[in-house]
């Protein structure tokens, strides 16, 4: 396993995930992410929830959710709400390497999810970060084609460049800017437009979720 391994770059992020919240007091928890719904410890939940399934587990899931994604996600986030701030963060540790699912397609699952989802966590509690490039410029390629994130309709048009890293794709009008921000208004973080510049700015401004 390389540096640059996908699998590996998901496990340092959870890494820096689980002790970031190490040092969280218990009340913060409960406090909201960027994740519309979802709290600190919701999104911990959800993280790490499609871990220790295996197929049979997976299609259950996804059948307790009506085969909708969002619904399944939910399923699998509520298995943990008994679980207390100390044994959530437990939970992260002993799945630090993402497995099952997230451990899909070289672990870009995992990556993508976990950094989006960090991210969600950080941006909303005002704890920014400096995200090492080499995590954002394996996962900006995987997070326009991710089908649960729903870019294709978002970015459809435009070009999209990140100043900090050696990427790029689309053709159209130019989004341009840090390739954290770009990776998050790619997942539909409106926060994070503001962050971007360039004539296609005011379009993905636009299509970002209401709410």
């Amino acid at each position: 396993m390389t540096d640059q391994d996908p699998r590996r770059l998901a496990r340092d992020d959870r890494t820096e995930l689980a002790e970031f919240l190490g040092g969280l007091p218990p009340e913060r928890w409960d406090a909201p992410t960027l994740c519309t719904q979802w709290s600190v410890r919701d999104v911990v939940a959800h993280i790490i929830s499609y871990d220790d399934l295996g197929p049979v587990g997976l299609v259950g899931r996804f059948a307790a959710g009506r085969f909708d994604p969002d619904r399944a996600n939910q399923v699998g986030v509520d298995q943990y709400r008994s679980l207390t701030p100390d044994e959530l963060l437990a939970e992260l540790e002993g799945h630090l390497r993402p497995a099952g699912l997230t451990a899909r397609f070289g672990g870009r699952i995992g990556l993508v999810d976990g950094l989006i989802h960090h991210q969600d966590i950080r941006r909303a509690l005002g704890a920014p970060r400096e995200v090492p490039r080499a995590r954002l410029a394996a996962a900006l390629p995987f997070a326009t084609i991710a089908p649960p994130i729903r870019a294709s309709s978002r970015i459809k048009g435009l070009r999209l460049v990140a100043t900090d890293v050696d990427w790029s794709t689309g053709k159209g009008p130019a989004v341009e800017g840090p390739a954290e921000p770009l990776l998050m208004a790619i997942a539909g973080r409106a926060d994070a437009v503001d962050e971007l510049t360039g004539p296609g700015q005011p379009t993905l401004a636009a299509r970002m979720p209401a709410g």
